[in-house]
């Protein structure tokens, strides 16, 4: 699909459908309105108040050369921030495309206090988004309309937000297909491989282990949970050097589970399906390095992906058993269950060993998030206060919403173990997000870490006017944005 700039003005350029983004209460632009003789002005109002997702579909009938015009409602121009922006263009470019449209154009939105480059990326962000078809294993192929062009009108002000949108659109979608892809076309092998093949195209440096590699590692905790299952584990290792590969380094890590059983502490079969989706932080983690690397950001940054399945079998791992992990600190397994946190534990001190300045991770960690927040916001846990504002900042910027969590001392009481330096469980149910990112802290040592819980957001089970059902990229555009204020000087 092409995305471009284009100068002319709405009365000018001939596309399918033109979209018009308009607040409540603004009136259509006069000089569409004038074309099309008073028509917008009739409906709007009337027919159609521009609250948030709302469309209202008019036929130009020649007086225009698009053939359709698309009013598209923003809701109250006060509220409307990155985000809603973004997703009222997904829902605007969803309804142009039912309508059989193969291009689109985008006026720019008016009344909205956000500079025209801004805008311009998020509505960029938003129809790409919103258009992306999720891959299917279906026999049979139906034809269905597809968008091939996207016009966002206007000049040398929106070509940089436009670019921006474009590049993290794409990494988002990777992401997207990455995680909704089946575990048995999805093993640890597989997600290497097209680690590997992104890297090798976006000039990354791609270092892959397999089975003995992470035995000469030392990654005991991703080897306990690969110890049920047929395929190998891999340890991903990708290094993109902006910043000339002299540091300082940005971590990012991504639990790459790629389907998760339970383990001998098995899953309830409902619902068991979506663990295909459990590599949720390591699908963000392969389509942010691809956005970092063709945004260009002037910054080092170090990715580490461990990858396994978590499955029960007679050489499983044990609730009962202890292991030791990378950062030499021993785990009291309370239930196979709690893997992510054991393969990213290996993951992170591995970062943390290669020098990384500070760090950020990503994961669908625990079922408690949801409880907590709901599908709206994914949770921080943090060991620095001052880097989880940073990254929570990176989010709010990025048009995607977290919540900090507390990391008081007393929190560690909970994955105490008698026998160990921790357990990978909760004594009990009580802060169980919480719990989880703290025992991730407990691998890195003093280096700065912040872990976002996505669990609750990694994946939507049914579609809507915005995206369809499935894995939904939660996290890339958070550490694309931590990636570009890092390599502009916030370190």
């Amino acid at each position: 699909m092409k995305v471009q700039v284009t100068r002319q003005a709405p009365t000018e350029v001939a596309v399918d459908v033109l979209i018009l983004p308009l607040t409540e209460g603004t009136p259509a632009p006069a000089d569409v309105n004038e074309a099309l003789g008073g028509l917008c002005a009739q409906v709007v109002g009337a027919d159609f108040k521009g609250e948030l997702g709302e469309t209202t579909l008019l036929y130009t009938g020649g007086r225009l050369p698009a053939r359709k015009v698309l009013l598209l409602g923003l809701g109250k121009a006060a509220k409307v921030t990155n985000r809603s922006l973004r997703r009222a263009a997904g829902i605007g470019a969803r309804a142009a495309r039912s309508s059989g449209a193969r291009s689109i154009a985008f006026a720019q939105p008016r009344t909205v206090e956000m500079k025209a480059a801004t805008a311009a990326r998020f509505v960029t962000e938003g129809a790409l988004h919103g258009l992306f078809r999720l891959p299917d294993w279906k026999s049979e192929k139906k034809e269905r309309p597809e968008v091939e062009v996207v016009h966002i009108l206007g000049g040398d002000e929106v070509a940089e937000g436009v670019e921006h949108g474009r590049t993290v659109a794409e990494g988002v979608n990777l992401a997207r297909t990455l995680a909704w892809t089946p575990g048995n076309h999805m093993t640890a092998t597989r997600l290497a491989e097209r680690a590997a093949e992104m890297c090798r195209q976006n000039g990354i440096e791609v270092e892959v282990y397999d089975k003995k590699g992470c035995e000469e590692l030392g990654l005991g905790l991703l080897l306990a949970v690969n110890q049920g299952s047929r395929e190998e584990p891999r340890f991903i290792v990708m290094r993109y050097k902006g910043g000339g590969g002299k540091g300082p380094w940005l971590g990012l890590v991504g639990k790459g589970l790629t389907f998760d059983s339970g383990g001998i502490s098995i899953k309830p079969t409902e619902g068991m399906w979506n663990m295909k989706m459990d590599m949720g932080g390591a699908a963000a983690v392969i389509g942010a390095m691809q956005a970092i690397a063709r945004l260009k950001l002037k910054a080092d940054v170090l990715a580490v992906i461990p990858s396994t399945d978590n499955m029960p079998d007679g050489g499983s791992y044990r609730p009962g058993d202890v292991v030791v992990g990378l950062s030499g600190k021993t785990v009291e397994i309370r239930s196979t269950d709690a893997e992510g946190r054991l393969i990213l534990a290996d993951g992170l001190a591995y970062a943390a060993s290669q020098g990384c300045q500070k760090i950020i991770t990503a994961s669908t960690l625990t079922g408690a998030v949801n409880i907590a927040l709901g599908p709206i916001r994914f949770g921080l846990v943090a060991n620095d206060d001052a880097w989880e504002e940073e990254v929570y900042q990176a989010g709010e910027a990025a048009g995607e919403r977290g919540w900090k969590l507390p990391h008081d001392e007393e929190y560690y009481d909970l994955i105490k173990s008698p026998i160990a330096d921790m357990i990978n469980g909760t004594k009990n149910r009580a802060a169980g997000t919480v719990a989880g990112g703290l025992f991730l802290m407990r691998h890195v040592g003093d280096t700065p870490c912040v872990h976002m819980d996505i669990a609750a957001l990694a994946w939507k089970n049914s579609g809507d006017k915005y995206e369809d059902e499935g894995a939904t990229g939660a996290g890339t555009r958070t550490f694309v944005e931590a990636a570009r204020r890092f390599a502009e000087g916030g370190r």
